[in-house]
């Protein structure tokens, strides 16, 4: 991949903010004081006296992508009851990514948990980590490439799996033609997922690629799509706040096309209450966020790892819709589900 100057002094200064975040201790981390013990609350049962452990937890998440906020909730409570001091980082770039795991890795933290939605840019410095001692695990995409990294153990949905079972979902419904509308070219998680409902649904689908980041342009990409092609009576969103956006759009457009997604968040649940939008594929971020922090516990002072490092622990797919969508609404009202 081609990187400019500017690219490489974003990822340096990036590293010296992680750096400093790791040397501050909990003052600039989301957990091990008072506020990760507070958003907590209700969810630990109790917290642990082993000794203070320090993990960095770097993910792939884009500005204003609250599914984030999720994982980190669960992060910030396993953290909180295990007494590890959490260190919360992101960067969409996959290079930048890898960057703040080598800072990491630099300041000898106790373990790693990663995700992979570019594995090919995070091989190298996975490798440098586990051969450091330090033990890293997965999360949320990756499911396919974590072994061949070496990773401990994976916390996540198989994307392909989803996208099979939501392809079958369209065929219940009798959709005819989808549109599933890709954020992030490259992410492997997405297009795992594209293609796995093109795997069994039986009608007609096709890909529309939009920049994730630049939720406006999603809007009128999709409008104009659906302005451009009348047949099309389903649009598979890869996240919530991207089905959210979709609906304005097919408003927007004067289209009949349905509205269904990846990933759930408070907002969405209420639209599938209303019907705007129809169903939902949760894959529980908080339970990935959360296990993949309290694995790093375990296998620290008990030699414990999951799945026997041969098999993903994996948290969903699992369907929201109008029956079922008033249980998890409640979860989802207070950010966990």
């Amino acid at each position: 991949m081609h990187r400019s100057s500017q690219p490489r002094r974003s990822a340096s200064l990036m590293a010296v903010a992680v750096a400093a975040a790791l040397t501050l201790a909990g003052c600039t981390s989301g957990s091990g004081g008072k506020q990760a013990e507070q958003s907590a609350a209700g969810v630990s049962a109790g917290k642990a006296t082993t000794p203070r452990l320090t993990v960095a937890m770097i993910t792939h998440q884009g500005p204003g992508d609250t599914f984030w906020d999720i994982v980190r909730k669960g992060a910030e409570a396993a953290a909180a009851k295990d007494n590890i001091r959490l260190v919360y980082s992101n960067d969409p770039s996959a290079g930048n990514q890898a960057n703040l795991v080598q800072n990491a890795i630099d300041q000898k933290v106790d373990g790693i948990a990663v995700t992979l939605a570019k594995p090919e840019a995070m091989k190298d410095v996975v490798h440098t980590a586990t051969a450091a001692g330090i033990p890293v695990v997965g999360l949320n995409s990756g499911v396919s490439e974590w072994k061949k990294l070496g990773l401990l153990e994976f916390f996540g949905q198989d994307e392909s799996v989803a996208g099979e079972a939501f392809g079958k979902k369209l065929n219940e419904v009798g959709a005819k033609k989808a549109v599933c509308v890709i954020t992030e070219q490259g992410n492997i998680g997405l297009t795992q997922r594209c293609d796995g409902v093109k795997k069994t649904f039986r009608g007609r689908t096709e890909n529309l690629y939009v920049n994730g980041t630049d939720m406006p342009a999603v809007k009128s990409t999709i409008t104009a799509k659906l302005q451009q092609d009348r047949s099309i009576d389903y649009i598979v969103s890869l996240g919530a706040s991207y089905a959210l956006t979709a609906v304005q759009s097919v408003s927007e457009a004067g289209s009949k096309a349905k509205i269904a997604t990846f990933d759930l968040n408070k907002d969405l649940t209420g639209a599938i209450s209303k019907g705007t939008i129809q169903f939902a594929v949760d894959q529980q971020p908080y339970l990935q966020g959360y296990l993949a922090i309290d694995s790093l516990w375990l296998y620290k002072n008990n030699g414990n790892y999951m799945g026997g490092g041969e098999q993903a622990i994996l948290t969903g797919p699992a369907f929201v819709d109008k029956s079922n969508v008033d249980q998890i609404a409640q979860f989802a009202a207070r950010g966990t589900r």
